[in-house]
């Protein structure tokens, strides 16, 4: 059983999601431990709980010593092909644990099955340090679909912290045939905005999306096109998320969650602050996008590469972990500003 130390990099629950993922795939067992020892609740929280079960179910795996605030466990996958059991599935987190976060476990091995699959997630739609769900509807699966994972976002109802309750249902088609990666050439792209507000009233909504329209304007970028939406929720929140709608290939978001004491100001500020920060690098994804296709990356047959303006913990300890539990090589090349992350897919994946 390989044993993977969960305090590596930046010792989040990002090793227990892509190990996971890769264990199912790979059918390699694993035994996590140290699992989040460098975050202020170490182990395992509501939100790694459902993904792992989810995966377990799903595939008919095996887990030993699940449950909150674990810090080591044991996953074995299932080796035979004929048993999976992939169906319909309800998941509530509880929570307000991140959604996103699930969907980011659940959703490349599903795929890569080759199988269909509707889902259902009860939890946290927009909260904080994780992708809102719009940045995975906008964002994530526009770059998955043209390596051929495709999967649809329906939120009909909105999660904020601290009740939760936001309700999505995602579905998941078969990826037939996985694509390699090839975004170096310098992109761009149409700004485009998304906000959101729930139980709060619609002039903070307005702010933030005015806002993000001004501080776009102030430095030299035109938005044409922003949805402005006021969606039911427990808890009162808003979220906003500006992004690039491209046919080209680029893959830029910049996304920001409200939250007490923060104006609305400060979250069309800090959206497109993030926005900028990547958009302004003309570099075809964000650096936040860049560690969740690695996986993808290390399974596709040749040489996936891409460009992205900053090397982040997450992008690191990603390129770790599938060198670790593969014979994947991978290098990171500076480039002016810039970095390339070229990755070698393995030549033997099937499932």
């Amino acid at each position: 059983m390989l044993k993977i130390d969960g305090s590596f990099g930046e010792g989040g629950g990002q090793i227990l999601r892509s190990a996971i993922s890769l264990s199912v795939l790979l059918k390699k067992p694993v035994e996590i431990f140290n699992i989040r020892s460098k975050r202020p609740n170490p182990g395992l929280r509501p939100q790694h709980i459902h993904s792992v079960r989810a995966l377990t179910r799903i595939f008919n795996a095996k887990v030993e010593n699940l449950s909150i605030g674990n810090k080591s466990i044991k996953f074995i996958p299932n080796t035979h092909n004929n048993d999976l059991d992939i169906s319909d599935i309800d998941i509530d987190i509880g929570t307000a644990g991140s959604i996103s976060m699930i969907l980011q476990t659940i959703i490349p091995p599903v795929s890569l099955s080759k199988k269909k699959m509707k889902i259902k997630i009860i939890g946290g739609t927009d909260v904080m340090a994780s992708p809102t769900i719009d940045y995975m509807k906008y964002v994530v699966s526009e770059m998955y679909k043209s390596i051929g994972i495709n999967f649809t976002i329906d939120t009909a109802r909105r999660g904020y912290y601290p009740k939760g309750g936001g309700i999505v249902y995602v579905e998941i088609s078969p990826c037939n045939n996985l694509g390699l990666i090839n975004l170096i050439k310098p992109r761009t792209g149409e700004p485009r905005i998304v906000g959101v507000c729930s139980r709060l009233p619609r002039n903070v909504l307005d702010r933030q999306v005015s806002t993000a329209l001004l501080y776009l304007e102030k430095n030299g970028y035109r938005c044409n096109h922003y949805i402005a939406s006021v969606e039911n929720s427990l808890s009162p929140g808003s979220s906003l998320l500006v992004y690039t709608k491209s046919d080209i290939g680029q893959y830029i978001g910049g996304d920001a969650v409200g939250q007490k004491n923060k104006t609305a100001e400060e979250v069309g500020k800090e959206a497109v602050s993030k926005f900028l920060s990547n958009y302004n690098k003309k570099v075809p994804i964000d650096h936040y996008l860049a560690d969740m296709i690695v996986i993808p990356a290390c399974l596709a047959k040749g040489n996936s590469k891409f460009m992205t303006g900053r090397i982040t913990e997450h992008l690191k300890t990603n390129l770790y972990i599938v060198s670790k539990m593969m014979d994947c090589k991978y290098s990171i090349t500076p480039i002016k500003e810039n970095y390339i992350v070229n990755i070698d897919g393995i030549t033997d994946f099937c499932i």
